[in-house]
């Protein structure tokens, strides 16, 4: 197995550093900043704090389509209705594709968008919406295999999974498939707490069925703020969620950890976190990719 990570650091939101690893604990470095995106910079753009700069590169997420290249989609700003998409062969050189502006009225945000593919192999981009009232998390879907600009289905909201009236809503959404359902992991960002919502379809209407700091990946009590999840299977059938464990206040001072199901269902126990060796505290939001390589010959 090889595992590809891409993440933005405590260093700078405008570029993205690519490892890898063959065991997703211990990852080494392929490329320091090895995207930038075009209207980037970095001179001028504060290396962690909101900022009204554009052409950033925060929460990168990485896969590899069916055309062997792999694809980054990214958060562009703070504030403002785009995200990005940048295309590489081989993880090291990248080349910007464009900015997808979402056709939804009254976007104030659009954040953290990550790439699904669904049981039919449908290509996806996930990203959470705030359009005043909240954040929302949406799914565009590839109507063709080329990835172009034109070719975006509008984003549509998944069923369900609504603010609360008073309430923050939800973001950093990630999905994955198990157990004949869809399950959405969602950080509420009004608690800070990593919930779970299950649907029967990638679209919804979902389901919350763990909500609060359910799986102990906070710590002990109402717990500390956690975000940017990542999940993958691991080789023996089991999860593991990686969580940035931010600290808004001082993001020098944040973590980055790693927890693991005991068996093979998403919604029973978890492993107490585990630091990410190395990278915890330089490494944000970012997504592993699995991928099974030929073996040698």
């Amino acid at each position: 197995m090889r595992y590809t990570m891409t993440a933005f650091t405590n260093t700078s939101q405008t570029d993205v550093w690519v490892y890898e690893s063959s065991d997703a604990t211990n990852f080494t470095l392929v490329r320091a900043a090895a995207y930038r995106p075009p209207e980037a910079d970095p001179a001028d753009t504060p290396a962690t704090a909101a900022t009204d700069k554009k052409g950033l590169c925060r929460d990168p997420s990485v896969f590899r389509h069916t055309d062997g290249a792999y694809y980054l989609t990214y958060t562009t700003a703070w504030d403002g209705n785009t995200i990005g998409f940048a295309r590489s062969r081989n993880r090291i050189d990248w080349t910007f594709l464009y900015e997808y502006p979402v056709p939804l009225p009254n976007v104030a945000h659009t954040w953290a968008p990550e790439w699904f593919v669904d049981g039919r192999q449908r290509v996806h981009v996930l990203v959470n919406i705030d359009d005043g009232t909240g954040f929302r998390p949406h799914l565009m879907t590839a109507t063709r295999s080329t990835l172009t600009l034109e070719q975006w289905a509008a984003p549509v909201p998944l069923l369900g999974l609504d603010p609360a009236a008073g309430s923050l809503g939800y973001i950093d959404t990630t999905i994955v498939w198990s157990r004949g359902l869809y399950h959405a992991f969602v950080k509420n960002e009004s608690t800070k707490n990593v919930e779970v919502a299950v649907a029967d379809d990638p679209v919804g209407p979902y389901s919350l069925v763990r909500t609060g700091n359910w799986a102990h990946w906070g710590g002990p009590g109402e717990g500390d703020p956690r975000e940017g999840q990542c999940l993958i299977p691991l080789p023996d059938g089991r999860w593991r969620i990686y969580l940035d464990a931010y600290d808004l206040d001082n993001p020098h001072h944040g973590r980055y950890l790693y927890s693991d199901t005991v068996t093979t269902d998403l919604l029973g126990d978890w492993t107490t976190p585990d630091e990410l060796p190395v990278l915890s505290g330089f490494v944000r939001h970012f997504t592993v990719f699995p991928e099974q390589l030929p073996s040698a010959q």
